[in-house]
């Protein structure tokens, strides 16, 4: 067996693995990128990426489908899934190619292929070839679906995430299990592109929202072209001729029995910690089997080992993962003189029609008493009016004592621009009449956002905090 000996080993070359093998080797010293599977990332391969190309297919479909509101009218149009599909793969394969093109051009002895496992707190095994001997250690594995009761007995016959990509035809009907972000995005693209399909969760989530109005009315507008079945009760998953058949008990008690030619289960990642003897070690796990975690250092307990991306649970997102990637692997390098890094303003943004977004803090973490609401209805918003794309809202959330914006939660159109401008403002601890005080061009859809900050503005100036001069108020806007 071949002995190694490295100033940090690196578990997992994704986002967060090759960030953290940057910062090593800038720190001047020795990394080894340890992967136990092909290279390239989870966003390249059955993330980000590929379902964004998919839900661009089914963009243009909707599109064409919904023409005829504009007085245009499209005879004979169709489908063509083998294109679409093979559009999404070929797509995919080659952001898939970039990122193993540079994996591959890093140096030889700073890479090894093949599954790690703790043997001792400086030592691993890597599969029965290699053993690795290193000061610190950056965890980077990623996650993996869940396949929760009744379905783990039928996992050869569903799909997960990553299966939806190499389908050659869009099924007839479909279950999504799951109305999170994933199920949500890839359950709608394949709606629009023909699947007859039902969403099934039995909680009254959809996407990430936790404030109660956005919620209602996110439910209000997609339960107009989807068929939700949220607070549902699944009983049985069958295999059978034609499918899977699916029997369950809706909200309201009434029993259900359906033949779906796909059941894609979306209910979520977990951390890929298994397999790894994290124990061996010397980390103690809790009941999840996770060690405890430093957001800002990415350290686990106060060990040698660093978690880095979505095996650390904490924002399963590319930009975070790459963030953590960096700031693991400058601490490691460098233990144990760690740095704690404040970590960016939260922002996460669902590719659904409307778009989800989040910002900064999330209202199930905010305390009432201490911040008013502004909002806005894009029912009537003037460009989001002209371009059909009229629905959703906007809550935005500031502090009563500074008037400082602090998070905002929403559904409606275009919400991935808007949520960058809220993400900086947020960012920059800027007051709601500060934000006022920025240009707004007419006719846009960010005049949507003013509506809610002056909404917001009013209410604070109730309480006399806040005091400012809107630039933009105007006849006719």
């Amino acid at each position: 067996m071949e002995h190694r000996k490295v100033d940090v080993a690196i578990i997992g070359a994704g986002s967060a693995g090759l960030n953290a093998r940057r910062e090593v080797e800038k720190a001047g010293r020795t990394p080894l990128l340890i992967e136990s599977g092909p290279y390239g990332t989870t966003c390249a391969r059955v993330g980000c990426m590929p379902s964004k190309l998919l839900i661009a297919a089914a963009e243009a479909a909707h599109g064409v489908a919904g023409a005829g509101r504009f007085g245009i009218e499209v005879d004979g149009w169709s489908v063509d899934a083998g294109a679409v599909f093979s559009r999404v793969r070929a797509e995919r394969d080659r952001f898939v190619g970039f990122v193993v093109e540079d994996t591959e051009e890093l140096p030889a002895e700073q890479r090894l292929l093949g599954h790690a496992r703790f043997t001792g707190p400086h030592t691993l095994r890597v599969d029965d070839h290699t053993e690795v001997e290193a000061k610190a250690f950056v965890v980077a594995t990623g996650s993996t679906p869940i396949v929760p009761p009744p379905y783990a007995d039928l996992r050869e016959h569903l799909m997960v995430n990553d299966d939806v990509f190499e389908l050659e035809e869009v099924p007839a009907s479909l279950a999504v299990v799951g109305t999170g972000i994933i199920g949500l995005e890839l359950g709608q693209a394949l709606q629009r592109l023909g699947a007859r399909t039902t969403f099934f969760s039995p909680f009254d989530d959809l996407g990430p929202f936790t404030d109660p109005e956005v919620r209602r009315v996110a439910f209000e507008v997609l339960s107009k072209e989807l068929d939700l079945q949220l607070k549902s009760t699944m009983h049985s998953a069958e295999k059978v001729e034609g499918g899977i058949r699916l029997r369950w008990t809706d909200r309201d008690g009434r029993d259900h029995d359906a033949v779906f030619e796909k059941v894609l289960v979306a209910a979520g990642r977990r951390p890929n910690l298994a397999g790894l003897d994290l124990e061996a070690a010397g980390l103690e796990l809790n009941e999840r089997g996770m060690p405890e975690w430093d957001a800002r250092t990415t350290q686990a307990g106060d060990s040698h080992i660093f978690l880095a991306g979505d095996v650390s649970g904490h924002r399963p997102l590319l930009h975070e993962a790459s963030d953590e990637g960096r700031i693991a692997g400058g601490n490691a390098a460098r233990h144990p003189d760690l740095t704690a890094h404040v970590r960016r303003t939260p922002l996460a943004v669902a590719f659904t029609d409307p778009n989800m977004a989040m910002v900064g803090r999330a209202w199930k973490d905010l305390d009432p008493d201490h911040i008013e609401v502004g909002e806005v209805s894009f029912a009537n918003q003037g460009r989001s009016r002209v371009m059909g794309l009229n629905q959703g809202i906007l809550r935005v959330y500031g502090d009563k004592k500074c008037c400082t914006l602090v998070g905002a939660e929403f559904i409606g159109p275009r919400a991935e621009h808007l949520a960058h401008l809220l993400a900086w403002a947020v960012d920059q601890n800027m007051p709601v009449t500060r934000a006022l005080q920025m240009p707004f061009y007419h006719p846009v859809i960010e005049e949507g956002l003013r509506t809610a900050l002056r909404d917001l503005a009013g209410k604070l100036r109730v309480r006399g905090q806040c005091r400012g001069e809107d630039m933009a108020t105007s006849a006719g806007m």
